[in-house]
């Protein structure tokens, strides 16, 4: 099976977020957004343990016409939004979130992340909605780590989990608006991968740590961002070392896309709707108990 190329390799800086340090994989200078995906975060920090955790992590904040989807790979993280839900996933699982029309949500520590260690790690992925459904009811989606399907290799070298789309026949439980697939992944040093992608769509991969040959020639390095061609069934990669990584991809929505801060819209109209609504209380009340 033919190989994808790279099209593009990005490193993901780090930034500040909101107080918070985060590495930026995507949008960049060459990466703006990996259509329908947005924005990758990742996020690797130790809780303040004289902090309550009420007072940790995001504070409420709203969002609107996109999904905004947390990856656990550390410890935990506490959701709760202005729909009333209220839930904690941890390490291995997922918090998948379809904004729609507009939810207020907050991002806390769970009560007992001193016990897990006291670190929060994670991937935040934007994953954009067409215009058909982005003022759709809002939907809250928390996947645990026991119940995201799992492959693993026959040399036991590779474990994936599959949180949406397919691969090799095993669903993801996640339900999207598009066609996406989005795989976690840890291979030990010396296992090797072929991953099969639809041809359509456009695909990533980002190295939380470890080192990656991909495709028979390229070598990645931690904390970057591989984008792939579209000129391939899918990509094998091979572990140079212990190495945890993420893999999606996505049939592109090719829609415009107008955003600031925590509105993605199709137009400058909508996103000036977006702030009006959020102002005028539209998209609900959030308070944390």
């Amino acid at each position: 099976m033919k190989n994808r190329t790279i099209k593009t390799i990005v490193y993901a800086n780090e930034m500040d977020m909101g107080g918070f340090p985060v590495r930026q994989a995507f949008p960049s200078r060459k990466a703006e957004q990996i259509d329908p995906f947005l924005l990758l975060h990742h996020a690797n920090l130790e809780v303040d343990p004289d902090v309550p955790v009420m007072q940790a992590g995001v504070g409420p904040h709203p969002h609107r016409g996109f999904s905004p989807v947390t990856f656990i790979f550390k410890g935990g993280v506490h959701h709760r939004d202005s729909r009333g839900n209220n839930s904690v996933i941890y390490a291995g699982g997922t918090q998948w979130m379809n904004a729609g029309m507009g939810v207020i949500h907050s991002e806390r520590p769970p009560v007992n992340i001193e016990e897990l260690g006291g670190r929060q790690e994670l991937l935040q992925l934007w994953v954009n909605t067409p215009a058909a459904h982005k003022m759709d009811a809002p939907a809250y989606q928390p996947l645990t780590a026991e119940a995201t399907p799992v492959i693993v290799s026959e040399d036991g070298r590779t474990t994936i989990r599959v949180v949406s789309g397919e691969l090799n026949s095993v669903k993801g439980p996640i339900h999207s608006y598009t066609s996406v697939n989005t795989f976690t992944v840890d291979m030990k040093k010396g296992g090797r991968y072929y991953f099969l992608l639809p041809q359509h769509h456009n695909a990533f991969i980002y190295l939380l740590d470890g080192k990656l040959f991909a495709a028979g020639k390229e070598e990645l390095d931690a904390h970057f961002t591989a984008v792939l061609d579209t000129d391939g069934e899918g990509i094998e990669l091979e572990a140079l070392e212990d190495t945890r990584f993420f893999l999606g991809s996505g049939e592109p929505l090719n829609e415009p896309v107008v955003s600031h801060g925590p509105f993605v819209m199709n137009s400058q109209t909508e996103l000036m709707e977006a702030f009006r609504d959020y102002q005028l209380g539209k998209m609900g009340v959030l308070i944390e108990e």
